[in-house]
Order: structure tokens, then sequence, then C-alpha cells
């Protein structure tokens, strides 16, 4: 089972947390805007939910693909 992040765009700003948290499958645009690279796997849905968690803004939610 596979899983994806989406971001919330609006409410996103541009704080990088995700990035430190889950670099594996987010990168940074050239403003600080989170660039998710990919579906997140079952190695790294722990990862993912503490970048859900911990996003200051609640921009951030994973979905199962």
């Amino acid at each position: 089972m596979s899983h994806t992040l989406r971001v919330d765009w609006p409410a996103c700003r541009a704080r990088g947390l995700c990035f430190e948290l889950l670099p594996e499958r987010v990168a940074l645009d050239e403003w600080g805007y989170p660039v998710v690279t990919g579906e997140i796997g079952p190695e790294l849905v722990t990862a993912a939910r503490e970048a859900v968690r911990t996003c200051p803004t609640l921009a951030l939610r994973l979905v199962e693909r």
C-alpha cells in the first residue's frame, strides 16, 4: 500500500519543516515551498506522518492510494 502527500497551498507558509523531516520525498522550490517528489512507501510512512503532525500550519495531508 502506498501513500502520497498533499499540500494545502493557501495554508502553507514555506517554513520547510516537512523538508527537514522527510527529505527523501520533499524538496523545496526557490521560494521555500514544498515539492513532493514521489509516493510514500511503507518504509517512509512513519516519517511522513510525523511531517504531517508537526506542520505548523497544518498544510500537509497523507493520503492512502
